[in-house]
C-alpha cells in the first residue's frame, strides 16, 4: 500500500515560491497499475522522485509498506531503492561496454551476488519482456524498444514490489511503444507488482487499470 498525505513540494525561483506538488493526497493499492498524466510541468515526474525517495516533500507525508520515506535517513532510503524499488526511465541509462545480460545482471553483481544466480535471474527476467534471444547483444545492436525492455528488465532484478517508469514509452516509435506497453502490463498481472507509469501516451493510460490526471501540483480526477 502506498498513502500520501497532503504532499507538498515548493520550491523557490527567485523571490517566488514554485508549487510543483500542492497538497496530494493519494492512496494505491498493490498490484494496481497507474498511470499518471497530465501537461508538461504539471508535477507528475517531482510526484514520482517523491515516491522513489529521491527528493524530500516540503510537507506532507508518504509511506510505502510500511516505510515513511518523509522520514527515513539516507540509509534507510539508499536500501528502499535497492530491495523494494524499480525505475524505468525514458532514457535508458544501459552501458555500452556489456551485452544484454550483463547490463540486467549487473546490479546483483554489486550487491555480491553469486554470478550464477544474478545470471540465472537475469535470463528469467529476459524471458519475460520478451529479449532472450538477445541476451549476448550489445546497446549499439538493439532498437529503442529492445534498449527500454532490457532497462525494465534490469528495474526488476531485485523483485521489487513497485515500479516507476517515468515515460517509458517518450522516445520509441509506435511499435516498439506497444511492445514496452504489453511488457508493463504483463508485468503487473504476472508479478503481482505496482505500477505507477507517468506518460503523455493516451495508449498507456487506457491499459492501466488507473489514471490520475495532475494540473498546476494538484491531483484532478
Amino acid at each position: 500500500m502506498i498513502s500520501l498525505r497532503n504532499i507538498s513540494r515548493y520550491y523557490k525561483s527567485g523571490d517566488r515560491s514554485v508549487h510543483a506538488v500542492d497538497g496530494v493526497s493519494l492512496e494505491i493499492a498493490r498490484g494496481e497499475f497507474v498511470a499518471v498524466t497530465g501537461p508538461s510541468g504539471c508535477g507528475k515526474s517531482t510526484l514520482m522522485h517523491l515516491l522513489a525517495g529521491l527528493d524530500t516533500p516540503t510537507s506532507g507525508e508518504i509511506v510505502v509498506d510500511g516505510l515513511s520515506l518523509h522520514e527515513a535517513d539516507d540509509a534507510a532510503l539508499t536500501d528502499y531503492r535497492r530491495r523494494r524499488l524499480g525505475l524505468v526511465f525514458q532514457f535508458f541509462n544501459l552501458l555500452p561496454t556489456m551485452n544484454v545480460i550483463e547490463n540486467v545482471s549487473f546490479p546483483l553483481l554489486l550487491q555480491g551476488v553469486s554470478h550464477g544466480e544474478s545470471e540465472a535471474r537475469a535470463r528469467e527476467l529476459l524471458e519475460l519482456v520478451g529479449m532472450q534471444e538477445r541476451a549476448a547483444h550489445f546497446v549499439h545492436q538493439l532498437s529503442g524498444g529492445e534498449q527500454q525492455r532490457t532497462a525494465i528488465a534490469r528495474a526488476l532484478i531485485h523483485r521489487p514490489s513497485l515500479l516507476i517508469a517515468d515515460e517509458p514509452t517518450g522516445n520509441l516509435d509506435s511499435k516498439s511503444a506497444e511492445m514496452v506497453i504489453a511488457v508493463l502490463t504483463r508485468i503487473g498481472r504476472e508479478r503481482f507488482a505496482t505500477l505507477i507509469v507517468v506518460t503523455h501516451s493516451e495508449e498507456v493510460a487506457r491499459v492501466a487499470s488507473r489514471r490520475i490526471e495532475m494540473r498546476d501540483g494538484k491531483v484532478v480526477n
